[in-house]
């Protein structure tokens, strides 16, 4: 570290300790990730996050650049701390009902990963970021995670006002001062004032109140930060109960796991600190709540009549694209596009799109032309079916390939087949004799040297 730490600035923090905080930020930062259930793979790790099913910690860091089973979506690296999301999700939704839930400040995607992970299939996952550029790495990481039930949209939480009532689960992991990651980030330390966590809380207020609408009665609400300032967490709490009348909720974590327990001074709220001298990850912060007020709406009116389709040609590509997939679903055809969404989900198609930017729906399957043109989503899908033809690559062989190179054009393969590596898939190639044309699309290419 080579910024210069702030001196006593979080005295005010419950159970504050300036020396270990101190002496933490000279340390080793942990590194760890989170596999995916859903893409198995072998990946060496010295011990598991004990909050989370499928967290773990590395020995060291590696270039994850340069491994094809980040890219194929078989982990996701993320801070150990914030892993706590799942405890809270496991102990207040009742997985026999299926839900929709809310990422509302999403990008790049780890928390999103996470709920994806504890998802049912029926489920429905909304991915949201405000801010476009890091709306479309979103895509990106939700793409490599690969299931159906995940959609991303681009808005303002303002325009979430127009779904009262729709979502079960809303997850708002706030933005904020940053002070929880001072250890991985030297911007954020040149970055942070005391004027800078003042305006992180008038921007939580601001957000949490327009979105907080979408949210039905008896919803959870899961609010999180990276800080340490008080401002922006248990005064948030305090702030939360008395404003929107929300109810704090309480987990239940082992003592071992050193994660501290707070009470907000007003109402006596309850909220999860992560200290990185008292646990394996970086400062993070964590409070649930119940809504006791709003309404309760299964599906969204739209606005617009259903639209008119080619019964022939809707019939036609659905049958093209069955193949491709080992799941029933429901086929959507819009801008030219074909998109598989679980059965279960059409019906608030309409209704999301008609009030959202919607970025990603489902899986992206691809276009009907002479033949079926796939797209790279569809490569990507945990629902891909064993049938579909597939050439399998070495580890160099998948560093070429992610580097959108051409690879294998010698072993005689034809047309359409998915780029593996480890079983898993990487993206598409089209083989004809002694040449390949690599569709793996730009943004996903490896920009940095391989050899």
């Amino acid at each position: 570290m080579t910024a210069q730490l702030p001196q006593n600035v979080f005295s005010a923090a419950p159970g504050w300790d300036e020396a270990a905080f101190i002496e933490a930020h000279q340390g080793r930062v942990p590194v760890s990730i989170r596999l995916n259930p859903h893409k198995p793979a072998t990946i060496e790790a010295v011990a598991a996050v004990p909050w989370s099913t499928h967290g773990r910690y590395l020995s060291e860091r590696p270039r994850f650049t340069l491994d094809p089973l980040f890219h194929a979506g078989a982990y996701y690296v993320q801070e150990a701390s914030s892993m706590l999301i799942e405890q809270a999700y496991r102990q207040f939704i009742d997985a026999s009902k299926s839900i929709k839930a809310l990422d509302l400040c999403a990008a790049p995607g780890g928390k999103s990963t996470l709920l994806a992970s504890l998802l049912k299939p029926e489920d429905l996952l909304l991915s949201n970021e405000v801010i476009q550029t890091r709306a479309g790495i979103l895509v990106e990481n939700m793409t490599r995670w690969g299931q159906m039930n995940t959609w991303v949209s681009n808005n303002d939480p303002k325009d979430f006002k127009r779904l009262e009532g729709f979502f079960d689960l809303m997850l708002v992991d706030a933005p904020c001062s940053g002070s929880g990651l001072w250890r991985k980030d030297n911007k954020a330390i040149e970055e942070w004032s005391p004027a800078n966590v003042n305006l992180c809380k008038e921007r939580q207020q601001r957000i949490l109140s327009d979105a907080l609408p979408a949210l039905k009665k008896d919803g959870l609400l899961i609010y999180a930060t990276c800080s340490f300032s008080p401002e922006e967490n248990e005064q948030m709490l305090d702030w939360l109960v008395k404003e929107h009348n929300l109810s704090s909720l309480t987990l239940q974590l082992e003592e071992s796991w050193g994660v501290t327990e707070t009470l907000s001074e007003q109402c006596q709220a309850r909220g999860y600190r992560c200290y990185p001298w008292k646990l394996k990850g970086e400062g993070f912060f964590m409070a649930v709540f119940r809504k006791n007020e709003g309404t309760d709406v299964d599906q969204l009116w739209s606005g617009s009549s259903k639209p008119k389709i080619d019964e022939k040609l809707f019939k036609r590509t659905t049958e093209a694209f069955q193949p491709y997939l080992n799941t029933p679903f429901a086929l959507l055809q819009h801008q030219e596009m074909n998109y598989a969404l679980h059965p279960e989900h059409m019906q608030h198609w309409a209704g999301l799109k008609s009030n959202l930017y919607i970025k990603k729906a489902g899986t992206a399957l691809g276009q009907l032309l002479k033949d079926v043109v796939p797209e790279h989503d569809l490569a990507m899908s945990i629902h891909l079916s064993e049938a579909v033809p597939r050439v399998h690559l070495d580890l160099q062989e998948a560093l070429h390939f992610l580097k959108k190179e051409a690879v294998q054009t010698d072993k005689g393969f034809k047309g359409w087949q998915v780029a593996t590596y480890q079983q898993l898939g990487l993206g598409w190639g089209k083989w004809m004799p002694n040449r390949m044309n690599n569709y793996l699309p730009k943004s996903h290419r490896i920009r940095m040297d391989i050899d």
